[in-house]
């Protein structure tokens, strides 16, 4: 505790832990609803299609790559949530095609145009948020508060049209829900989530962050509600220990946090395992 203590005198490390807490729990609490709409994937797509745009604002020298970043991964998202509704391309065809295309040219500018002596170390970061969550500027810090504001208002106010059209799109336009509608504001919101969580566990491993909480809580929960609040408060608790052990232990941010992540689903599975057992 001592040495924990020591650590959050530094402003870096307590923007570590205000941003690694608000991208943790804007992260789970659409993961549910990608599980259950079973598009997973579109994580991965896009933090594939941010990683590209990071690469192209660091060949144009941008100070907030934000700026490219966040407009790029949500028109991707626009797109892969148009095109995955063609029956000519199927949902995760289109995500792998612009998720393998945006990786490949995000590299290849990269080496192109490379103004870093230590290239493989920026790309390790970039995909594997090993360091970056800790270079936080106060601008950026302000930025995450804001957009994570800004989601978790956007779900609290569309709760029931988004459980609607998670569970029953046919009957939600029915009803008269404009599900096309509903479908693009989830798409667009999980974008924002992937630009944050960049910095908290790289592009690579940011569908682990939306989508393990998710199912962990339905290994012990079946109503909607219910796993949605748990998937919440088990990504915070997951995210927040996995930052004390990287402080402590000197290990990778965004790594650490997925491996509490991981190890958290297996305890939800063997607590499954025993609630099934006594009911």
């Amino acid at each position: 505790m001592d040495k924990l203590s020591l650590y959050m005198q530094y402003p870096m490390v307590r923007y570590a832990f205000i941003v690694g807490i608000l991208i943790a729990l804007c992260s789970s609490l659409l993961g549910v609803t990608l599980v259950l709409k079973r598009f997973s994937f579109i994580g991965d797509g896009l933090s594939h299609v941010a990683f590209g745009a990071m690469a192209i604002a660091a060949v144009l020298n941008f100070t907030n790559e934000t700026i490219i970043v966040l407009p790029v991964t949500i028109v991707s998202a626009i797109l892969l949530l148009r095109t995955g509704a063609n029956t000519k391309v199927k949902g995760d065809a289109a995500i792998a095609m612009i998720s393998v295309g945006a990786l490949a040219f995000g590299y290849l500018l990269m080496n192109i145009f490379s103004t870093s002596s230590n290239l493989s170390g920026d790309v390790c970061s970039t995909l594997f948020g090993s360091l970056s969550i800790l270079t936080l500027t106060k601008s950026e810090v302000r930025l995450c508060i804001v957009l994570s504001m800004i989601v978790l208002i956007i779900f609290i106010m569309f709760y029931n049209k988004i459980f609607s059209v998670t569970f029953d799109e046919d009957f939600a336009k029915a009803n008269g829900t404009p599900v096309e509608g509903y479908n693009l504001l989830i798409a667009v919101v999980i974008a924002v989530i992937i630009v944050l969580a960049m910095n908290l566990v790289g592009s690579l491993l940011i569908s682990a962050l939306v989508i393990f909480p998710a199912l962990s809580a339905m290994r012990l929960f079946k109503s909607f509600k219910s796993v949605t609040i748990f998937s919440a408060v088990l990504s915070v608790v997951c995210a927040l220990s996995g930052l004390v052990i990287s402080v402590l232990a000197g290990t990778p941010t965004g790594s650490t946090i997925v491996a509490v992540d991981v190890l958290a689903f297996f305890v939800c599975c063997i607590g499954g395992l025993f609630k099934g057992a006594k009911g």
